[in-house]
């Protein structure tokens, strides 16, 4: 069988790859997939595999860590109102 000269990441993944993949060990992913925090998987026969693009969807819109930055930012606009 001759090789693919192009290499392709796979589009679906097992719990375990998916949870891996977003960076949580399985009981968390499960959490997330339970409340909505993490697409469900799509069925082919009797396996659940997840959807690749719907996990990098999900998890671009899980929040942001709050750094501090948003609120220095508002200080510092606070502090420019009142030298004004």
């Amino acid at each position: 069988m001759k090789g693919d000269a192009i290499s392709y990441p796979p589009r679906g993944l097992s719990r375990d790859e998916a949870a891996r993949y977003v960076g949580v060990g399985p009981t968390l992913f499960d959490e997330m997939v339970a409340d909505g925090r993490m697409p469900k998987p799509k069925r082919v026969n009797s396996r659940a595999i997840w959807d690749r693009v719907a996990l990098d969807i999900a998890f671009s819109s899980l929040p942001d860590k709050n750094n501090g930055l948003q609120e220095l930012l508002e200080r510092s606009k606070k502090i420019a109102r009142r030298a004004e």
